[in-house]
């Protein structure tokens, strides 16, 4: 069998995988990616959040996605009936970013993978993991072509950042089930003629359908519009017919969408993504490190994903290097502890938001501004910024304030 050796072998050519693999890259380490798919290929995700760039400016993507001529995001609108909430970058808490990208994955991943191959790096599309055997934090990985033909990869670290494919969780059995509830996605793209240029596209915008239920709209550069449909999965029972008969029904149902997207031309047929939430007891081994949506990811509904996918691939990369350089890394302390920071203070957003604790905060009439830009940071992706207390207390902060919202409401109700 043809063998080869790297110092790094990188499982996964998205996000997480090509700016793991430029960081290490850059400090004079071989790497190899292995990807199981063929590029482009689609998936979810398709609007970015402030907090990633800086991530994927340390990989030095950011000169080549300026080229695709992205949409650029500068904020994200809530609507619900008549009542709507916009969220600008500009006027967040935390010091960074004020602004992002909306893209569509397919050409953004292409992208990526493209620059890290011009950098160096190469790629393997269409190859899989069937095999690893760690020796200490040594490995020898076994992959298989589309052509059956196979070959071992020789590395002194593997990063896992294979997303849905979860290639070493399931290879060494170490996945659990999310504590989050399944839930279910019908979306399409849409030849989006009817958008409104005063409003859009410069942002996202999530429509409360009702409790439990929301739509994504997030217009691309290109003319195109994502629009997806969330719920649980009884939702879409109450609808008829084959996907694109129950899409086009529920974008009547929906008085926000009716109009505008009544009759709309669809790029493709629209499809399922379901029970996506998943996770794993520990995020890294002797020899290797979990990043990305392969740690856990958890719903769209705030654009988490790419975010913790690169900011989790961002720090690896560095404690991967520490650790080929025979520095002391403290996995749990340096790696574990900062990224489960970041999936809980995004856990209990999305919790609150199907528990419909955020709807009492977003659509109040007249919200304090300094609370709303705190809140802001935490949808920009600042969610490491402690000194933030909707950030610190995460799991109670939005609750409290909901409650003295109400509490307020009755009040004035009876005077």
């Amino acid at each position: 069998m043809k063998k080869e050796k790297v110092d790094v072998l990188v499982i996964g050519a998205g996000p997480a995988g090509t700016v793991a693999a430029s960081i290490i890259h850059q400090a004079g380490y071989t790497v190899k990616i292995v990807e199981k798919q063929k590029f482009p290929r689609f998936v979810i995700g398709e609007s970015l959040l402030p907090r990633c760039m800086e991530a994927l400016t340390e990989a030095k993507f950011v000169d080549a996605l300026e080229k695709r001529g992205y949409q650029k995001k500068f904020g994200a609108k809530f609507v619900k009936g008549e009542d709507i909430c916009d969220f600008t970058f500009e006027n967040q808490y935390t010091d960074g970013w004020k602004w992002t990208w909306q893209v569509p994955r397919a050409d953004f991943d292409t992208t990526l993978a493209n620059a890290v191959q011009e950098m160096g790096v190469p790629v393997e599309f269409e190859t899989s993991v069937t095999a690893i055997k760690f020796n200490g934090s040594d490995s020898v990985t076994t992959v298989e072509d589309i052509d059956g033909n196979q070959k071992e990869i020789e590395a002194r670290f593997i990063v896992d950042g294979s997303g849905y494919g979860r290639v070493i969780p399931k290879l060494f059995n170490l996945e659990k089930e999310s504590v989050l509830q399944p839930r279910k996605a019908l979306f399409a793209h849409t030849v989006d003629l009817k958008r409104n240029m005063d409003a859009e596209p410069n942002r996202i915008t999530a429509v409360v359908h009702k409790k439990g239920t929301w739509i994504w709209i997030i217009p691309f550069s290109t003319g195109i519009t994502s629009l997806g449909f969330v719920s649980d999965p009884t939702f879409f029972e109450g609808f008829e017919g084959n996907n694109e008969e129950k899409y086009r029904a529920m974008l009547e149902s929906e008085p926000y969408t009716r109009e505008r997207f009544r009759d709309v031309e669809l790029v493709f047929e629209p499809r399922i993504l379901e029970a996506w939430s998943a996770t794993t007891d520990k995020f890294y081994g002797e020899g290797f490190v979990l990043t990305g949506n392969v740690t856990e990811f958890l719903d769209p509904i705030f654009s988490s994903g790419v975010t913790l996918a690169t900011v989790s691939s961002q720090t690896a990369a560095k404690l991967v290097i520490k650790k080929l350089r025979g520095e002391a890394v403290d996995w749990e302390k340096e790696y574990m502890e900062p990224t489960m920071q970041g999936v809980n203070v995004f856990r209990s957003y999305v919790m609150a938001w199907y528990e419909g604790v955020l709807d009492t905060i977003f659509f109040r009439k007249n919200p304090d501004e300094n609370i709303k830009q705190q809140i802001c940071s935490v949808l920009a992706g600042y969610v490491w910024d402690t000194s933030n207390p909707f950030v610190a207390a995460h799991d109670t902060a939005p609750r409290r304030l909901a409650r003295t919202i109400v509490a307020t409401d009755k009040i004035k109700s009876f005077e």
